[in-house]
């Protein structure tokens, strides 16, 4: 049995990600059920809550999606086909 995962988002947010990096964050949520994801934590953006980057499979491309936790629920911060986590994924160094 696949474990379901509870997802939310800002809704202006998600619309605004998919102007600037065309992919929604409904898109963003298949790449959780990717076995082969990646988890890291995002120190970078964790300065009020911890915040990580999952990047994963989404049946389209390897997805980089920024996120964190709000209880049990997943709260999706953006998404993007970004290069250095496909590189990641792959298991490449990044230079």
């Amino acid at each position: 049995m696949r474990t379901q995962y509870k997802f939310e988002w800002d809704e202006q947010k998600n619309q605004s990600n998919q102007q600037s990096h065309g992919v929604s964050f409904e898109q963003a949520c298949k790449a959780f059920y990717d076995p082969r994801r990646v988890i890291h934590d995002d120190e970078e953006h964790s300065k009020d809550e911890p915040r990580y980057h999952l990047i994963g499979f989404d049946g389209v491309g390897i997805l980089t999606v920024r996120f964190t936790f709000r209880g049990q629920t997943i709260r999706i911060i953006g998404a993007g086909y970004w290069r250095k986590g496909k590189k990641i994924y792959e298991g490449r160094t990044i230079k």
